[in-house]
């Protein structure tokens, strides 16, 4: 009987550890799983940020060229301006010399 107990604690042993291995296995591998899901949700959330970041400088560069752009925009009507006012004071002054020669 003594015997027969031995064995038998052998066995159940042995099916414990059966049962301990292949449930070890899955534990493993979902711990691993979520390992990974982490690791995607962690690359994920720094790929986000640097598209932010991406986008923030991409909208700087937009803001400073229409900037850029209405001060260009600004001059070219300053100088068409002083180009009208120089064409109409010449003009005046070839009306004054005119009106000298005749008078």
């Amino acid at each position: 009987m003594d015997n027969g107990f031995i064995i038998l604690s052998i066995i159940a042993l042995l099916f414990l550890s059966i049962y301990g291995y292949t449930y070890g296995s899955i534990a493993l591998a979902k711990i691993k799983q979520k390992k990974a899901e982490k690791k995607e949700l962690m690359l994920e959330e720094i790929r986000l940020e640097e598209r932010k970041r991406k986008q923030a400088i991409r909208d700087e560069k937009l803001r400073k060229q229409n900037k850029r752009r209405e001060e260009i925009n600004h001059e070219l009507k300053l100088l068409e301006e002083m180009k009208l006012n120089n064409e109409k004071l010449n003009k005046m002054r070839v009306e004054k010399m005119k009106q000298k020669k005749v008078g």
